[in-house]
């Protein structure tokens, strides 16, 4: 098994500063800190995707935004329009809900055609993209789907990993957060089984100490949803924090 260094691990994370509370004070704060640690992303609620723009420009920190949060339900003109939103604020990633009761109803096409989208907008190959919009664009926005794991099987886990990947998404991701259970090995090992080798898989709620992060990256996944990433982090093998 790989031993992983405070920095690896940070490298990996997705902060989440999504609570309905926050306030603008928060996202400042939480966006320095992700500059101090140097995470993969700050994943913040579309309002607040200009403000972490901004705050982290010129950073290698990204920014990420979730979509349609947390169930999903929305239209999918509407998601469309979001993604195209959070686009021209700035964002350089999207974790959008896949449509939980459409899914559990078995319309797995209406599913599919709502995550691409999505896709299509974020990656700039949709119907509607002029032909010198998608020469101009050089930006290329992931796009991970939220399955929100805890209302369904295994094999329905495998299910909507397959509609996400046939829909063009980039990654898969567990959860919310905001919905019942988290993140498990369990359900994250069917992601990997059913689309490891095609799609990123990102395990998100419950990660709240630094075994259970590292855990995850032993079996294999690309990145984590973490809320608690200072605590993760500072969890780290001594030799590892800072000596400061």
């Amino acid at each position: 098994m790989k031993n992983y260094t405070r920095a690896e691990v940070a490298a990996t994370i997705d902060h989440a500063v999504l609570k309905p509370d926050m306030t603008v004070e928060d996202i400042e704060k939480n966006a320095k800190m992700c500059l101090r640690e140097q995470v993969a992303s700050m994943c913040v609620r579309p309002c607040d995707v200009a403000s972490a723009a901004r705050l982290l420009k010129d950073s290698n920190v990204k920014v990420s935004c979730v979509l349609s949060f947390p169930h999903g339900a929305d239209a999918t003109p509407v998601k469309a329009f979001q993604a195209k939103q959070a686009i021209a604020d700035g964002t350089d990633e999207i974790d959008m809900v896949m449509n939980i009761g459409r899914f559990l109803s078995g319309d797995y096409d209406y599913v599919e055609k709502d995550i691409r989208a999505v896709v299509e907008t974020a990656h700039g190959t949709g119907k509607n993209q002029t032909a010198e919009a998608n020469i101009t664009k050089v930006k290329y926005i992931l796009v991970k789907v939220i399955l929100e794991s805890g209302f369904l099987t295994p094999e329905q886990v495998a299910k909507a990993c397959e509609l996400a990947y046939q829909a063009g998404a980039d990654f898969v991701k567990t959860s919310t957060g905001f919905g019942p259970g988290s993140a498990t090995p369990e359900t994250v090992d069917v992601m990997l089984k059913t689309v490891g080798d095609k799609m990123g898989v990102k395990p998100s709620g419950g990660i709240r100490d630094w075994a259970t992060a590292v855990g995850y990256l032993q079996q294999g996944v690309q990145r984590l949803g973490v809320g608690s990433t200072e605590a993760v982090l500072n969890g780290a093998p001594e030799e590892e924090n800072p000596t400061v």
